[in-house]
């Protein structure tokens, strides 16, 4: 392999603060928020020129419901529940309140709001110094392990943050990863889609997009296969349709992303060319495309406490909870197209193309779980002295996964990484020495749900 060295050079360092949290979406923006609120001075570094993550960059705007599956009782707040109120005010979010409505719909709002009132949020709050359009590069270590600074780059060129406790909130894990911390990529990560937006969708009338990619299949051969979704966004004439997927890719590797991000055009591109076929004179036109691939799955931190699937599907009630989930175990195949869904009311359910191939029941006939629990404990690396992951990259194994992994989850891992965060500066302590119940505390005192 050729090599090139890279000759020394002096950074600057911009900013020195208590907390610096690297990746901007909901996840990275809450863990930011839960730190400045309990006083800690905290950069916000994000690559793209926005917050939200996959929510906004990958235009999937739709979260599960906050209430159990007995639809009773509310078990998801905090900033999730704080932000769809202030969405509410914009009319851009669908009936979160409804138990019923939530579960059968999801919690759709719009996602370019969404970006606005992540704005307004992290404005209102003068300890976060925001740095947009900035890549994280590299740690810089001390010789006992703990990062001291991150470097990065942005228009003016390259510079430094330095910080006490750092927050990868990247997705990727690439902080805990460049930090030397163990981190492992599964057998079979799953495979990122790509969703697109639509205006006029409603002027092709009711149609069933399977049949149709059927239907042109080889006229079409770049068409997906897999599981496709779509909902109207609120406060807008516009449609979102997930149905890319792109089997077979490492998201951990560059080249990779790279050959995802064509290929999931190529796949909405053949979407698009099968409607003109097929409804041609319609009045429908493709509005936008993500900025970022939507990525399910790359590396995964080496924690000091895994999720077990085994423990997730019973119900396990952990001392260090910080967080509740409904959203089914839910695992794409990245060999084929099928997909493979185990509900909290007990059914399951595998789909191939779109079509279902197997049901039943993994629980006794009339049993419900009614939710599984997040422990802190999977968000702190192994060894890792002032770095918590928050995201994705979170310990779990791979039916665990298959369930804590959507946005809903995800946001409440940030807010306790937030906290975390906060707790590891204020008692000078590595951050696998911080107290868990005081974390719940200070969740359940910002208005998070703690069970």
């Amino acid at each position: 392999m050729n090599e090139l060295w890279i000759p020394a050079e002096k950074v600057n360092v911009v900013e020195s603060v208590d907390v610096c949290v690297i990746g901007g979406s909901c996840t990275g923006v809450f863990a930011a928020l839960r730190a400045a609120r309990l006083g800690a001075r905290v950069a916000l570094v994000e690559r793209q020129n926005r917050f939200g993550g996959v929510a906004v960059s990958g235009l999937v705007g739709m979260w599960h419901s906050l209430f159990d599956m007995t639809e009773s009782r509310e078990i998801i707040g905090g900033l999730t529940r704080e932000i769809v109120e202030r969405l509410e005010k914009r009319g851009a979010v669908s009936d979160f309140r409804c138990p019923v409505t939530a579960r059968s719909r999801g919690v759709r709002f719009n996602s370019e709001e969404l970006a606005l009132e992540l704005d307004r949020m992290v404005e209102e709050n003068r300890n976060i110094r925001v740095f947009l359009q900035t890549a994280c590069s590299r740690p810089v270590m001390t010789e006992d392990g703990r990062v001291e600074a991150v470097v990065a780059e942005d228009k003016s060129g390259r510079l430094a943050i330095r910080a006490r406790v750092f927050v990868d909130a990247s997705g990727d894990g690439v902080l805990c990863r460049d930090a030397g911390l163990k981190m492992r990529l599964p057998d079979h990560p799953q495979p990122p889609t790509a969703c697109a937006r639509f205006s006029g969708w409603e002027n092709l009338g009711p149609f069933s997009l399977k049949d149709l990619i059927d239907k042109y299949r080889d006229k079409y051969p770049g068409l997906p296969g897999g599981y496709c979704w779509g909902m109207p966004i609120p406060g807008s004439r516009s449609y979102m349709l997930a149905g890319t997927r792109v089997l077979n890719c490492d998201c951990s590797r560059g080249d990779e992303i790279s050959r995802a991000e064509l290929e999931s055009r190529r796949q909405i591109r053949a979407i698009m060319d099968m409607l003109r076929d097929e409804f041609p004179g319609a009045e429908f036109s493709l509005e936008s495309l993500p900025s970022a691939i939507g990525i399910r799955e790359s590396l995964h931190i080496e924690s000091i406490g895994a999720i077990t699937g085994e423990e997730l599907l019973k119900g396990t009630r952990f001392p260090d909870a910080i967080a509740n989930g409904t959203y089914p175990v839910d695992i794409h195949n990245d060999e084929d197209e099928s997909i493979a869904f185990k509900r909290l009311d007990g059914g399951f359910q595998v789909f191939k193309a779109n079509q279902l191939i197997e049901s039943g029941r993994w629980l006794p006939e009339g049993e419900v779980l009614p939710f599984y629990q997040i422990p802190l404990s999977s968000l702190v690396p192994a060894g890792a002295a002032n770095i918590i992951a928050a995201g994705r990259m979170l310990d779990a194994d791979r039916e665990a996964f298959g369930a804590v992994r959507v946005m809903v989850n995800l946001n409440q891992c940030g807010e306790a990484a937030g906290v975390a965060a906060w707790q590891c500066v204020n008692h000078d302590c590595r951050m696998d020495k911080i107290d868990a119940e005081e974390t719940r505390r200070l969740l359940a005192k910002g208005g998070s749900i703690m069970i």
